[in-house]
C-alpha cells in the first residue's frame, strides 16, 4: 500500500473517532436525541422546581419515561409550568401524581411519576393535578436552626447562684 493510502486511511480513521466522540458526548449531555420517538404533551405546576432544567428525565419506577421539554412561570398562579413530553408507549392514569426528586445526595433532578388507580389515562394536553414540589436543602437547614432557635428561646434563665 503506497503512503497516500495508508494517510488517507489514518484520516478517515482519525474523523470516524472524533464523531464518535461528538456524538458520545451529546448523548451523555442529554442534548440530542437521535430518531424520532411517539410522544404526548403534559403539564403541571410545581410552587417550587428547585433546580430543574430543560431535558431533564421524567422517570416512573426508576425507567425514563419522557422528558422536560419547557419550563416557564405561570404569571397568573406564580407557579412553575412544566411541559413534559412522555413516550406514547406508556400511559398512566389520569390521577397519577408528580415529584420533582433528586438523583442521589446532591445530584441532578428529574421529575418522577407515580401512577393513580383511575381507568382513564392521561392524554396529550392534560395537567398533572396531584404535585410535590422540589426539597431545597437550603430551606430544610433553616427551618431547623429556626427550630433549635426557637427552643433555646423558651428556655427560662436561670440565676447565677443556682437558686429559684
Amino acid at each position: 500500500m503506497s503512503k497516500k493510502g495508508i494517510e488517507t486511511l489514518v484520516g478517515l480513521f482519525v474523523l470516524l473517532g472524533f464523531a464518535g466522540l461528538v456524538f458520545l458526548s451529546l448523548k451523555a449531555a442529554n442534548l440530542a436525541s437521535f430518531g424520532s420517538r411517539d410522544s404526548y404533551t403534559v403539564t403541571a405546576r410545581f410552587d417550587n422546581i428547585g433546580g430543574l432544567k430543560e431535558r431533564s428525565p421524567v422517570r416512573s419506577a426508576g425507567v425514563t419515561v419522557g422528558r422536560v421539554t419547557s419550563i416557564s412561570l405561570d404569571s397568573k398562579m406564580f407557579q412553575g409550568l412544566v411541559t413534559m413530553e412522555l413516550d406514547k408507549g406508556v400511559e398512566f392514569p389520569i390521577d397519577s401524581s408528580a415529584k420533582i426528586l433528586t438523583s442521589g445526595l446532591l445530584g441532578d433532578q428529574y421529575i418522577g411519576i407515580e401512577p393513580g388507580y383511575e381507568e382513564k389515562v392521561l392524554a396529550a394536553g392534560d395537567v398533572i393535578r396531584q404535585t410535590q414540589s422540589a426539597v431545597v436543602l437550603e430551606n430544610l437547614i433553616g427551618q431547623f436552626l429556626f427550630s433549635k432557635a426557637a427552643e433555646g428561646g423558651d428556655a427560662e434563665p436561670k440565676p447565677a447562684d443556682g437558686k429559684k
